[in-house]
């Protein structure tokens, strides 16, 4: 008898096993969709950060290729500066030069005034006007743009000017800008020409 109750035991216990295994099944089941639901957002979230990381990576390289571009025109601009300065310094010692002269003959004039003219004395004169001219002025663009003006062409272009004097492009357009103030040149900024406006002597006769 005892060993057929240990044997019905052992089977209801095998039935309580069995019948557990449904729920065992279910929840094995519900885990494994739970995984799967985790790594599929976990996927995704670094898809995005993949994406993120290559955004960045975009942005950084637009960033230092804009870094760079800025640093080139700063070293444009401060070479252009330095080139200024360079020049107003040449003009302002080419203007000193011309002032002194003007100066010196003024004082001639002034002594002429009060002296009987005479050959010497004008010759004397001349003499000061034609090296004022010829050293002084002729190295001014002021000077020099309106001489070539004044020749065939009444009008041309900043660059026909500057490849004709050799004079440098910013000291053409300031030139020409302060010739077009005083009402000798017209400077038309669209098209960059400068066109002579008041003829100070006659234009030369054409080579046969």
């Amino acid at each position: 008898m005892s060993g057929e109750k240990d044997t019905l035991k052992i089977i209801d216990e095998t039935i309580k096993s069995i019948q557990g295994i449904p729920n065992i099944l279910e929840t094995a089941k519900e885990e494994l969709v739970n995984i799967r639901n985790v790594k599929a957002q976990l996927e995704d979230e670094k898809s995005q950060l993949e994406r993120e990381k290559t955004q960045l990576e975009l942005d950084k390289k637009k960033l230092e290729a804009e870094t760079k571009q800025l640093e080139k025109d700063k070293q444009e601009r401060d070479q252009k500066i330095g080139q200024m300065t360079e020049e107003q310094m040449r003009l302002l010692e080419e203007y000193a030069k011309v002032k002194e002269e003007l100066g010196k003959f003024a004082k001639i004039a002034a002594e002429m005034e009060e002296h009987e003219l005479s050959f010497e004395r004008i010759q004397a004169l001349l003499s000061i006007y034609s090296v004022l001219l010829e050293k002084i002025f002729q190295g001014q663009p002021h000077f020099r743009i309106l001489h070539v003006l004044h020749g065939q062409k009444e009008e041309m272009t900043r660059d026909d000017i500057k490849n004709t004097t050799g004079i440098q492009g910013a000291m053409v357009l300031r030139a020409v800008q302060e010739l077009d103030r005083v009402d000798l040149v017209e400077y038309n900024i669209d098209t960059s020409t400068a066109k002579l406006k008041k003829r100070l002597f006659p234009k030369p006769a054409e080579k046969a």
